[in-house]
């Protein structure tokens, strides 16, 4: 009788599931929409999407096709692989097609940030951006803070074991903060490096407000990153001060973008969030990329070392030294391309819109998966060949589906000054050290690029 009422309720479990899946395809499906799945209510197919990454979305075309609907981190998406609608949707903002990044991302990074504004309030905050890591800003101001807190960074490297992603995440955050309000390591500094952390991690999420959530956390960390800032802005206009850096330049009276309190601290919060994790991860599969392909090591290493011959030993790097350095321009595109730092970025329709044959109701979200154009063998030859010789060739930087960094008037204010960052660690890396990797440490690369356990070389000076 037990068995029987056990069986009984698994089957009637099993007809509830089933009747839900069923619903909610039957809720999304609207005459003109692409085919796809829609998963559970509410959570739709997140689980799916950020543990089998790629092999999901491949599954999906396979069924489906290039462009299928979904539902995932808290909203009908529709995914697009490929890369001509690509192409139009990141080139087409103003045909109804704004920034639709996920609910978690606009929460935690603030409403007045680049990502979520869009029209005139997207103009005046990209404006007042692009003024502070414009090629004059880096080249007098940033650079060589740069310089100096590269130094230092990679000083005391020599006869260690590092984790290596743990120093570029500590390189990318502590150098942005010097760079952006002037603060070196000490308290403030040790206050706010783990509230960042909890900041990352929450803003790919699903906007579930429960305590212990990493919503929940990343929110509460916004809130004393908010506190931190505020505090800094208000000791500086007390004491009338200006400091040389960005957060002086936004607070500065000879400004044209005079932007409110509220605006210049969700500006900070999104160059530290945009240029932390593309720098830093870049940074660490660089290390990788060199180690595994030692041609490609000797020739940036000699173009380090030439670079070096023409100077004293504490000469800085300048501006002509960082346009000197154009094989390690390539090295870094095509880290980012062949590691896929970036998978793809979000739309959301303003208006009922057709694409590609396809009906968008208002609101969805389209999400133009880039990951497969950087292994589109059409666009690169041998695409899964690391291989930085492909982008001296100047057309390549400049074709139709180089989505590295973004496209359209959303592609990323801070690339030069990102690029900048990590020519500088590594030109410091390769001619003080030579490396080894001790083993064992894994790899992923979805939802982010990163090793788990952390990932570990043996130092050594070179």
């Amino acid at each position: 009788m037990a068995l029987a009422m056990v069986i009984l309720a698994l089957f009637l479990l099993l007809c509830f599931c089933a009747a839900l899946l069923r619903w909610n395809e039957v809720r999304y499906s609207k005459k003109g929409l692409p085919p796809g799945t829609m998963g559970w209510p509410i959570f739709g197919e997140t689980t799916e999407f950020l543990k089998q990454g790629p092999n999901f979305m491949k599954s999906q075309r396979a069924r489906y096709g290039s462009i299928f609907k979904s539902h995932i981190l808290g909203c009908p998406t529709i995914v697009c692989m490929d890369p001509e609608v690509n192409r139009y949707v990141l080139m087409n903002e103003s045909k109804g097609l704004v920034p639709g990044y996920p609910q978690s991302m606009l929460d935690i990074l603030g409403k007045c940030n680049i990502a979520a504004v869009h029209g005139s309030a997207h103009k005046l905050m990209r404006a007042a951006l692009l003024s502070v890591v414009s090629p004059t800003m880096i080249k007098d101001r940033l650079l060589p803070k740069v310089d100096e807190f590269m130094r230092s960074h990679l000083r005391n490297w020599d006869r260690q074991i590092i984790d290596i992603q743990d120093k570029t995440k500590e390189m990318a955050l502590c150098s942005s903060l010097k760079q952006i309000a002037g603060i070196e390591s000490g308290p403030l500094s040790e206050s706010f490096i783990p509230e960042f952390f909890k900041l990352v991690l929450g803003t790919l999420s699903l906007p579930i407000d429960f305590p212990g959530t990493n919503y929940r956390q990343g929110i509460q960390a916004r809130k004393s990153i908010i506190k931190l800032l505020q505090k800094l802005i208000d000791e500086r206009r007390a004491s009338k001060t200006e400091k040389d850096d960005m957060l002086g330049f936004f607070m500065s009276e000879e400004n044209k973008y005079k932007l409110k309190d509220e605006e210049i601290i969700d500006q900070i919060i999104t160059v530290l969030y945009s240029g932390y994790e593309t720098v830093s991860t870049t940074s660490m599969m660089a290390v990788k990329f060199l180690h595994d392909h030692p041609n490609v090591l000797q020739q940036l290493r000699e173009e380090h070392l030439a670079i070096r011959e023409k100077k004293n030993p504490e000469d800085p790097i300048d501006w002509d030294d960082l346009k000197a350095m154009k094989f390690t321009r390539a090295v870094i595109f095509e880290t980012s391309r062949l590691a896929t730092i970036v998978n793809g970025v979000l739309r959301k329709t303003t208006k009922d819109m057709e694409l590609n044959g396809f009906l968008i109701p208002k609101g969805w979200r389209i999400y133009v998966y880039t990951r497969e154009i950087n292994y589109d063998s059409f666009l690169y030859s041998e695409p899964l060949t690391f291989n930085p010789w492909r982008w001296l060739d100047k057309n390549l930087e400049s074709h139709n589906y180089f989505f590295i960094f973004g496209g359209g008037t959303r592609q990323c204010p801070g690339k030069e000054l990102g690029i900048a960052e990590i020519s500088t660690f590594l030109h410091y890396f390769v001619t003080k050290y030579r490396w080894e990797e001790v083993g064992g440490d894994k790899l992923l690369k979805f939802p982010r690029v990163e090793a788990p356990s952390g990932f570990h070389i043996r130092v050594s000076s070179y």
